[in-house]
């Protein structure tokens, strides 16, 4: 008799696709004729959608939540917003690409608590399917925002949350037989401080007085730390075309993945900084853009566009022209040090 265990993990590992599978077996379904669109689509839409979380303890006004309508055909999404008080401003874009389906989701949150300025973004980027992605999007940022110590000690409350999230979408998903997993590449500004957080491959590269520094390091099952991290909690690493954790997932940590749970964690790395004068932008991405666009393209491509949404859908094309087989999703954040004041700038 086989037991339900075995089953799930032989499920698990047909259905945790890596990205290299899923790009051969996308190219043979064009092959066979499926119609897909790449065409770019000038045009974008946006809600800004205003909500007050009573939940919360901390005393935190609303919360602009800045989603694109849906997009019928899954191609192509972008948009832009900029703060009332004239700091900050960021574009995004979204492209399903040569995939057949979409699985990455961004989020994008600014609202004030105990009177400081709290700016979040966010890229998730599913693997196995998109159910892990989509419940970062609804529920990471929120459940932060409700942690009883995030404005005390954002990088504990950061950690805490995202290992909390974690076992709640595992709990969620415990009735089905998916094993959807997810990563996560978070900036969240505090005031004047900025706390970039990530699981998985996703990215944050920021520009400092013009050079490309990474506040992230990509969970890769090669890394020396991480494979020994793997191998001490008694799995291990394979090469199957790439590196791969049981020769199944070629990342090391990840939101989901209940088979490989043991060994993927969702305990995030965090750095934190000042925000001054020299800090210029923040480009967050899915490993859609990272393949094929290194550090310093990328944060060259955005600083050559004073509109952060024109720098992010040019990033997104960039990507798309330099080959990438995979979705691309990325988010530029412009800081404006002379611009604080509105009224200042009409004088001018």
């Amino acid at each position: 008799m086989i037991c339900n265990t075995c089953i799930r993990s032989v499920v698990a590992r047909v259905g945790i696709l890596s990205k290299t599978r899923s790009q051969l077996i996308n190219i043979r379904n064009l092959n066979a004729g499926l119609h897909l669109s790449y065409t770019l689509k000038p045009e974008f839409s946006m809600n800004l959608n205003m909500m007050v979380d009573s939940g919360s303890t901390a005393k935190r006004g609303p919360v602009v939540d800045v989603l694109p309508e849906k997009d019928d055909d899954g191609g192509y999404v972008s948009g832009g917003w900029k703060s009332e008080d004239g700091k900050l401003s960021c574009g995004y874009s979204s492209f399903r690409g040569k995939r057949a389906t979409m699985e990455d989701c961004y989020d994008i949150k600014n609202t004030k608590i105990e009177g400081q300025t709290v700016c979040m973004f966010g890229i998730f980027d599913g693997h196995g399917g998109s159910r892990a992605a989509e419940y970062l999007k609804k529920h990471l940022f929120d459940n932060l925002m409700k942690h009883p110590k995030f404005m005390e000690n954002t990088k504990l409350a950061i950690s805490e949350t995202y290992k909390q999230t974690d076992v709640d979408f595992l709990d969620s998903e415990k009735d089905t037989y998916r094993d959807d997993g997810s990563t996560a590449s978070t900036a969240v500004l505090v005031g004047n401080h900025l706390y970039v957080a990530n699981v998985g491959d996703s990215r944050t590269v920021i520009s400092k007085a013009g050079k490309a520094i990474p506040l992230s390091e990509d969970h890769k099952p090669n890394r020396s730390d991480e494979r020994k991290r793997i191998e001490s909690a008694g799995g291990v690493v394979m090469w199957a075309g790439t590196w791969r954790v049981g020769g199944v997932l070629a990342m090391s940590r990840a939101f989901g993945n209940r088979m490989l749970k043991q060994f993927v964690v969702a305990e995030p790395e965090i750095q934190d900084q000042k925000i001054d004068e020299e800090l210029e932008l923040l480009v967050l991405a899915s490993d859609g853009l990272w393949d094929v666009v290194p550090n310093e393209d990328a944060v060259s491509i955005a600083r050559s566009e004073e509109e952060p949404e024109a720098a992010a859908r040019k990033l997104t094309e960039a990507a798309f022209t330099r080959g990438s087989a995979d979705n691309i999703t990325c988010i530029a954040v412009k800081f404006h040090h002379m611009k604080a004041d509105p009224a200042n700038n009409q004088s001018h």
